[in-house]
């Protein structure tokens, strides 16, 4: 699943990793290759001042190994602010395999991977994430001990997919009680943009609550699926981004929110379970708070996830699953009054929260 969008031709003049755009003091970056299984790898670890970097592994179809490459440097600086901001004792890190899931993964694949994982010594901790099953992270867990989101009948906290759903939920309805000074959304149009194990939870928790869904789908059979489920309407049109609606909820591809989608938007609030929903932090977190749309920042309102397989290390249970990820609704909604009150952007209010943290963890272990 690509988060940006990749000119190969100015990528080939940098140095690279050190020069790729991506590249943000990242600690370690593992290329994995075996020629048997047909496995290419790239492990990324950013930072693990907090603890050891733990991040899902996705396999995708990728254009070229810069793309790639980028994937996994930006979703493993994603993975330190993430677990940062929700008060876990995690780093970052993020594992792409390239391939097809669907026609290229073997349990043999699997497991080779898992040994390149077992060769870090528990630095990176790897979970399961786009073209990735509970199934396979439990092959992984046949070679390493250094895996989570195992299935619940090997020990493991199952699946992640609905606990990230749930968090995505709260800090929706912490952004609606900012924008609308009411967190109920009955009523309220929501455009979810993208039906995988994530969005079709949260379409759930939207419907239940009363909200009127939208959703979009590049696979026109889970679009069915789902509306005969829940009673969404499947979107039709050819430019979503121009739609008005209440909330805009991007769960599949990063970068929607970009040059030419931004000035487009006709959302009130943003937020998704999609990682690097902003093409650019920066330029695009500003333009948005110039429009007054409220962007809930992607790195803590789908956290869910994390929380739900840190468990495995930490051994709470499901009660403390829940509410670690119901709290995600206060940072939320803390993040949002702190950026209007200091003139930021809600992305930069987070992020500062986050490295603030990492920053102080560092101190402690310099003394």
């Amino acid at each position: 699943m690509i988060t940006d969008v990749i000119d190969t031709k100015t990528l080939a003049k940098v140095d690279p990793v050190f020069g790729q755009l991506s590249f943000d003091d990242h600690e370690q970056v593992v290329f994995c290759n075996d020629k048997d299984t047909g496995l290419k790898a790239i492990i990324g670890i950013h930072n693990t001042v907090l603890g050891p970097a733990l991040g899902g592994t996705r396999m995708w179809n990728y254009n070229n190994e810069w793309e790639a490459l980028n994937d996994a440097l930006r979703l493993s600086r994603g993975m330190t602010f993430k677990s940062a901001i929700t008060g876990l004792n995690l780093g970052g890190g993020k594992a792409v395999i390239i391939g097809d899931a669907k026609t290229q993964k073997t349990p043999e694949l699997m497991r080779r991977f898992g040994e390149f994982v077992h060769s870090l010594s528990g630095k990176y901790i790897t979970a399961e994430d786009v073209g990735m099953t509970t199934e396979d992270m439990d092959t992984v867990r046949d070679v390493t001990p250094y895996v989570t989101g195992i299935s619940e009948s090997k020990g493991g906290a199952g699946n992640p997919s609905p606990i990230t759903a749930y968090g995505v939920f709260m800090g929706m309805k912490a952004a609606a009680e900012f924008k609308y000074g009411s967190n109920i959304l009955e009523d309220k149009n929501v455009f979810v943009q993208g039906i995988g194990n994530v969005g079709e939870v949260l379409v759930e928790h939207l419907v239940n609550e009363g909200a009127r869904v939208t959703i979009s789908d590049i696979s026109q059979e889970r679009l069915e699926e789902v509306r005969d489920k829940y009673g969404a309407t499947i979107y039709t049109g050819n430019d979503i981004y121009s739609e008005a609606m209440d909330i805009y909820a991007p769960c599949a591809l990063g970068a929607t929110v970009n040059d030419e989608t931004i000035h487009k938007l006709q959302a009130k609030i943003i937020a998704g379970a999609a990682n690097n929903q902003l093409a650019s932090e920066d330029r695009h977190g500003a333009l948005l708070q110039e429009r007054g749309i409220v962007y809930a920042p992607d790195f803590l309102i789908n956290a869910g996830g994390i929380i739900n397989v840190y468990a495995e290390l930490e051994n709470y249970g499901r009660q403390e699953i829940v509410r670690k990820t119901e709290n995600i609704y206060n940072t939320t909604l803390e993040i949002l009054n702190d950026a209007k009150t200091n003139g930021v952007t809600t992305n930069v209010a987070a992020l500062n929260i986050a490295k603030n943290r990492i920053a102080a963890r560092k101190r402690e272990n310099a003394k």
